[in-house]
């Protein structure tokens, strides 16, 4: 099944989900279209009519939207995509990144989805962790670290017959040389990869509301809670068993409101 974008240019809408901890309103990004279509048509079909949030974890993250989950409160379907389409990825990383109140959609692993696509209709809203400054510069200097490795490590790959010319040569100082130069092409890479560095906008929001920075660029994030943020976290503290489902079925309703 493929999904049809109802509207052509990039406009915001909104929707509220309706619990019973409180209202939570959401804003679906303009720039996510086919994310933001596809969310408005199940809306509109009454698809999230009583679903549940069925995977709660404090610190992290609320998730719904998973029909199968209504069945068994064994289920393990949080982490299976229900329906029988999937959603192109529309990451748009470093605008949009998951801080708190961010709506993002849920996904299969990179092992059998590489291409990163969303599952139809699954969905999370980020609570997170909040980040001091140090954290985040220490995060950062890591961050390019490894992807300055990886580079070097695929020039050397590249590099292969150069490297052996060396080494037949007995040349250690050109070969050092050699790998110093890859080296410093790897560096200065890196420090042009603007998905390594914390945009100031990043740093504000880490720092004083939290989020789960570990899944930036890896789902896509489609909206934001703009009004009931607190019904998101007393969702987040409900008591869970260890599959972290509610103990207590958390339903909501989902209208929209304007698109």
């Amino acid at each position: 099944m493929t999904t049809h974008n109802t509207y052509s240019q990039e406009q915001d809408s909104l929707v509220l989900i309706k619990t019973e901890y409180g209202n939570i309103k959401i804003k679906l990004y303009g720039d996510t279209p086919g994310h933001r279509d596809n969310f408005l048509k199940l809306v509109r079909e009454g698809f999230y009519k009583d679903q549940i949030f069925h995977r709660v974890i404090k610190n992290f993250m609320i998730q719904g939207g998973d029909p199968k989950s209504l069945a068994s409160a064994d289920s393990t379907a949080s982490d299976n995509n229900m329906a029988d389409y999937t959603i192109p990825a529309e990451i748009v990383f470093p605008k949009h990144f998951n801080k708190r109140g961010a709506l993002a959609a849920a996904r299969t692993g990179n092992e059998v989805n590489p291409e990163k696509a969303s599952s139809a209709s699954q969905f999370y809203i980020v609570v997170g962790k909040s980040y001091s400054e140090k954290e985040i510069n220490k995060i950062e200097t890591e961050r390019i670290e490894r992807r300055t490795q990886s580079l070097y490590n695929d020039l050397q790959s590249e590099n292969k017959a150069k490297i052996k010319e060396y080494y037949s040569s007995g040349d250690r100082d050109g070969l050092a040389a050699f790998r110093q130069g890859l080296y410093a092409q790897a560096v200065e890479t890196a420090k042009t990869d603007s998905t390594l560095v914390f945009t100031p906008e990043q740093r504000l929001a880490y720092t004083k509301e939290g989020g789960a920075m570990h899944l930036d660029n890896e789902y896509t994030v489609f909206g934001e809670v703009i009004e009931g943020i607190d019904a998101v976290m007393k969702i987040q503290s409900v008591k869970t068993d260890k599959k972290d489902r509610p103990e207590t079925d958390i339903k909501m309703d989902i209208v929209v409101i304007s698109q």
